[in-house]
């Protein structure tokens, strides 16, 4: 895909972007088997790991987790009131959207008690392995210290275009909004009213400015990391595209990363 070499003009030094569609299309630039770091891009990972073990009744969404009067459903949506990177309630559940490293650190261990696994082990062998994600790692915070290649996620964007580990059910569950109207901060992008979220995915809707394309259907999900890596899924375009560099998040990544979007976009368009 032509689109695909806008990265060669990004400010970074390494750069790999892909793109996979459900009728099963697949083009990618870069280098393949680079491991990547992925911060935030790690909480889909996670998410689908404890989405999982919901559907093998390790856990339930609605059973109890992290501060009193929150559960699993509350701790995938960031809406527990847990603050960011403290282990700190900062507001009651269900009231905010605050966005929370500190909640997913939480379900990691909660399903680690459940499963007598440990976090890292139970992802592997429930996500990575069945999907021949050999070249992916979480060494450390279920949140945000995985490491990734561009082969790897682009197998993990046609599992969330076409899911097999999980029922079909159970993702449009987890890709559709999560307690609705709850305000909060998109990282990066400032104050959303509303901030919707699903369960571990960040849904596009119509929040202004994004990091998706001015173009992305609504029912666009996925998430984007501070270490310079994005994936999102656009069902109503039957494509996920996903992109790592080795530059920190920041201005350059806000302004180039819609754009790319809304070429990816149109050149699958036609």
């Amino acid at each position: 895909m032509q689109s695909l070499e806008l990265i060669d003009g990004w400010p970074v030094t390494t750069a790999a972007a892909g793109v996979v569609t459900a009728d099963g299309r697949r083009a990618a630039r870069g280098p393949g088997d680079r491991p990547f770091a992925l911060a935030s891009v790690t909480k889909p990972l996670t998410a689908y790991a404890v989405l999982i073990g919901v559907e093998e009744g390790a856990v339930e969404l609605d059973g109890p987790a992290g501060p009193e009067g929150s559960t699993v459903r509350h701790l995938l949506a960031h809406a527990s009131g847990l603050a960011f990177e403290e282990d700190r309630v900062a507001a009651p559940p269900g009231t905010r959207r605050l966005y929370s490293n500190a909640g997913f650190e939480v379900l990691g261990a909660h399903l680690a008690e459940a499963t007598g696994i440990p976090f890292p082990e139970y992802l592997r062998q429930a996500v990575l392995e069945p999907l021949g994600m050999t070249g992916t790692e979480l060494a450390g915070s279920p949140a945000k210290d995985g490491t990734s290649t561009l082969d790897d996620l682009l197998r993990f964007a046609a599992e969330l275009l076409a899911p097999r580990l999980l029922a079909r059910e159970t993702l449009d569950e987890a890709t559709s909004v999560v307690f609705p109207g709850l305000d909060g901060v998109l990282p990066g992008f400032g104050h959303q009213r509303p901030n919707d979220w699903g369960l571990g995915f960040s849904l596009r809707d119509h929040k202004s400015p994004h990091w998706t394309g001015a173009t992305s259907s609504p029912r666009t999900f996925g998430h984007f990391g501070q270490s310079g890596t994005f994936l999102w899924v656009d069902p109503d375009a039957g494509a996920a595209c996903v992109a790592l560099t080795d530059r920190l998040f920041g201005p350059w990544a806000a302004e180039a990363w819609p754009r790319f979007t809304d070429a990816v976009l149109s050149e699958l368009r036609g």
